[in-house]
């Protein structure tokens, strides 16, 4: 079967402000991996930041976004999941014929200890991790960030910063997709929060994107209770440097 390999309508987002209502579903790209992110997200960051042959990093791996559209940008890629059902789901998506010669690996692992990538190795992280326990990709996964309520979440993710800082070439960039939670009703600045992991780690900011967000299934249902708060429909990427 053929399949499309290049979205129809592509144009390189130039404000800090980015709002993609269509999902986007070129390649092996859809949206049944819950909570993933749109492929206009790590398109327009690998173009930005990023050249042909450079290696890009994921350790929130999923379903194999930003490694699919680097395959199709011809960049060399390595994707680490924790949960062994994500790495099968991005194995799957990734076999797709294509003429770029990039390398893909893709591998079980933990985005707190990436101990087989060297020193100043990557060239561009461009990565969606879990907002806490808000989506649980796993029942009991040893390690998986998405079991963790949000003072333990964040202890964790200050090791992810500094992972990050590790194996990220000087002067290259970073790029971090997160949402803020609610709890009880009370808004818990989660994306805030991780941006201050990043800075701990020795990170800079670099930008700071405000992305409109879009095709949430839970809104129809929050949208009919009589509730006293506003329906989050935002979330940032922060680009840090290293």
């Amino acid at each position: 079967m053929c399949i499309n390999l290049q979205p129809g309508n592509f144009k390189l987002e130039s404000t800090s402000v980015w709002s993609f209502p269509e999902r986007g579903n070129w390649a092996t790209h859809s949206g049944k991996y819950r909570g993933n992110w749109s492929p206009y997200v790590p398109r327009n960051l690998l173009l930005r930041y990023s050249n042909p042959g450079d290696w890009i990093l994921d350790q929130f791996l999923g379903g194999g976004t930003t490694l699919i559209e680097a395959k199709l940008l011809n960049r060399n890629a390595v994707g680490v999941d924790i949960n062994p059902q994500s790495v099968f789901i991005s194995e799957a998506n990734l076999k797709f014929q294509c003429r770029a010669s990039s390398k893909i690996f893709v591998r079980n692992g933990d985005a707190v200890n990436l101990n087989f990538i060297k020193d100043s190795h990557i060239d561009f992280i461009c990565t969606h991790p879990p907002y806490a326990n808000i989506i649980r990709y796993s029942k009991e996964i040893n390690g998986d960030l998405s079991l963790l309520e949000v003072g333990e979440f964040l202890k964790k993710m200050l090791k992810v910063a500094e992972e990050s800082y590790r194996v990220l070439k000087k002067g290259k960039m970073c790029a971090v997709m997160v949402g803020d939670i609610r709890q009880y009703g009370k808004i818990v600045p989660l994306g805030f929060q991780i941006m201050e992991c990043f800075l701990r780690a020795g990170f800079i900011n670099k930008e700071i994107i405000m992305k409109e967000q879009h095709n949430c299934g839970m809104t129809d249902y929050w949208e009919k209770r009589n509730n006293g708060f506003l329906l989050l429909a935002h979330e940032y990427i922060f680009v840090f440097q290293k």
